[in-house]
């Protein structure tokens, strides 16, 4: 008997419902590996679990079978090394930060980054310097990190050591990384890019090339460090992901150092095998897997742009694995649309005001795309009915609708469309030493001494230091009320605030 209580349970009865995955991790499941030929290690993975033992190898002094991964990595991102990471891109963006900001240093650092980098600046001693993402008014999101904006934080910052933005961002944005790199490299910076949603892109640039499709792979254009999450969209398990180096810019003694500080003495053997056997799959058969991927977004694209009342988000540096949904003009809110995709077995990623952002990966088939569609196209002949149905019958007057049934008993229907991001304008303080916790309406006005976190997408939309405004209490507020989970505001509704 499985009881639905326990996680093995909950994961048992996940699994037999045999639900599309449109979110990480991107293997998407078995079917990958069984397709071509790990079922092997899939059927002995608890026999796979060892640790240390002769000819294993060692994480922190490769030598044997771990360095020969390591190699096959450098040579399919053409790195100058590249380290396995089985704590995720957050240990690696934490390492990357510590070795290469001194101390009291300054981290010229996107405003959108993920908590990892937040963390990293507490932990590494560094001080901020904010870059700030164009806004996306049309979508309610933020964008790229445009590269007259790295220009105006050297200027304002020219001690600073690094410069460390995300690109894709959650949505699928790029940013010039190119660019950005001349402009960090001639002020004697170094560049690090949070790629954790771009494993793939080095691939992709490689299939496009033929094309002449712009890249926008950063070990392509520039960057001194690159942090790919390897599971979010390609075939690792899931806290699987690579540190690529590219630039003699780097101290490698210094990132192996942080590195050995920030990862686990008891590094996981089935986290590096399934790392092993992403390397196999993009050795031995890359090209037919990211050409069939792209094929299969581009003909669901096109399929997509038939369905009446639906927006597919676009930009000229999106990342078009990243499938951004709009149903608004149906009369759908984003957690009205993920509901709906729910209900027909199709499980998306994020949702952030009108928008539902399904990831795609390397495991997604084109059953898993046309279900994708299909349902799509039926919510939308639905539309206002189901709008109607949420208690409105027209756009623009949003109502939520409770991410599960029993939902609903547990807090009131919020009135007003699911909210965008707020806007990225903050009064700055110095980090208060001293705290204490407040309720979230009577902190309006007081420095923020806790990062408040939506997670996903896990980027802060208050740090300590900053200001709270009313608007970020709304916001927060309203996606708690939605179900969703905000980090930084305990079970009573209270937050953290300088005294």
């Amino acid at each position: 008997m499985r009881n639905k209580e326990q996680l093995t349970g909950f994961l048992l009865d996940h699994a037999a419902q045999r639900t599309v995955s449109f979110h990480m991790p991107g293997h998407k499941g078995s079917n990958l590996y069984r397709r071509f030929g790990y079922d092997g290690f899939l059927d002995q993975m608890m026999d796979c679990d060892i640790t240390e033992i002769p000819g294993a190898d060692n994480l922190f002094q490769p030598e044997g079978v771990l360095r020969n991964t390591m190699d096959r990595y450098r040579n399919l991102y053409g790195s100058r090394e590249s380290y396995l990471l089985v704590n995720g891109s957050s240990c690696g963006l934490v390492a990357a930060v510590m070795a290469s900001v001194p101390a009291g240093g300054r981290l010229i650092l996107a405003r959108n980054c993920h908590k990892a980098v937040y963390n990293a600046l507490s932990l590494a001693g560094a001080q901020p310097v904010y870059a700030f993402p164009e806004m996306l008014p049309e979508y309610g999101i933020t964008g790229e990190i445009r590269p007259e904006e790295i220009r105006r934080c050297i200027a304002a910052a020219p001690d600073a050591s690094a410069v460390l933005i995300p690109s894709p961002n959650y949505y699928g944005i790029c940013s010039d990384i190119s660019s950005i790199a001349e402009i960090v490299h001639d002020a004697g910076m170094t560049l690090i890019v949070d790629q954790a949603h771009g494993a793939h892109l080095k691939f992709f640039d490689e299939n496009g090339r033929a094309a002449g499709r712009c890249l926008m792979a950063a070990e392509n254009l520039g960057a001194d460090i690159v942090i790919n999450s390897i599971h979010k969209t390609l075939a690792a398990f899931t806290e699987a992901a690579l540190c690529n180096v590219m630039s003699d810019r780097v101290d490698s003694d210094e990132l192996e150092d942080a590195l050995q500080k920030m990862e686990s003495t008891s590094p996981s053997y089935l986290l590096m095998a399934s790392l092993d056997i992403n390397a196999d799959l993009l050795e031995k058969h890359g090209a037919e897997l990211i050409k069939d991927w792209k094929k299969e977004l581009e003909l669901f694209y096109d399929r997509a742009a038939s369905i009446d009342g639906l927006q597919v988000m676009t930009h000229s540096r999106l990342d078009d694995s990243k499938i951004n949904l709009d149903m608004s003009r149906r009369g759908l809110n984003g957690y009205e649309l993920e509901h709906e995709l729910r209900k027909r077995g199709i499980l998306a990623e994020l949702i952030t005001g009108n928008l539902v952002m399904c990831m795609s990966g390397i495991g997604n088939t084109r059953n898993d795309y046309e279900r994708l569609y299909d349902a799509l196209r039926e919510i939308a002949e639905a539309g206002n009915a189901i709008a109607s149905a949420s208690g409105r019958a027209e756009p623009g007057n949003a109502v939520a609708h409770p991410r599960d049934e029993d939902e609903a008993e547990r807090r009131d229907e919020m009135e007003g469309e699911a909210p965008p991001w707020p806007n990225q304008s903050f009064v700055l303080h110095p980090v208060p030493h001293k705290r204490a916790r407040t309720p979230i309406d009577d902190a309006i006005g007081r420095v923020c001494a806790q990062a408040i976190i939506p997670y996903p997408p896990g980027i802060p939309v208050i740090c300590p230091g900053e200001e709270i405004t009313e608007e970020i209490v709304t916001y927060a507020k309203t996606l708690r009320a939605l179900g969703q989970n905000v980090m930084g505001i305990d079970g009573d509704g209270c937050v953290l605030v300088g005294i």
